[in-house]
């Protein structure tokens, strides 16, 4: 999968499953300084564990910090029960799609 700037102020994960999910939440992360929101789409992760739960958390905390907006978008069907079960749907904002979260983040 990849990580891109797609603009000045936001980064665009297309994440995919472990191993990689860790690698593009680091690589996120290390691009949020100088972007402010970030964008993470689900539709090739097909399970989250604990670990990548506290990723996605530290990835909100950064970017909250600096006043950006994390969207997280394409959440299957396995993946968004874990998150009603854990309350991360309450914690996260959600989007249908990519182009959804891009404009939701644009228009805040």
């Amino acid at each position: 999968m990849a990580v891109e700037k797609w603009s000045d102020s936001i980064v665009l994960a297309h994440l995919g499953s472990d191993p990689h999910f860790s690698e593009e939440i680091d690589t996120a992360m290390s691009m949020v300084p100088p972007c402010t929101s970030a964008v993470l789409d689900f539709s090739a992760v097909h399970f989250v564990n604990s670990s990548n739960i506290a990723e996605l958390l530290r990835l909100r905390h950064r970017v909250g910090e600096r006043g950006g907006k994390l969207i997280l978008c394409n959440i299957g069907k396995t993946i968004w029960s874990t998150f009603l079960i854990t309350g991360l749907d309450k914690i996260f904002d959600i989007g249908d799609d990519v182009p959804t979260a891009l404009a939701a983040i644009q228009i805040k």
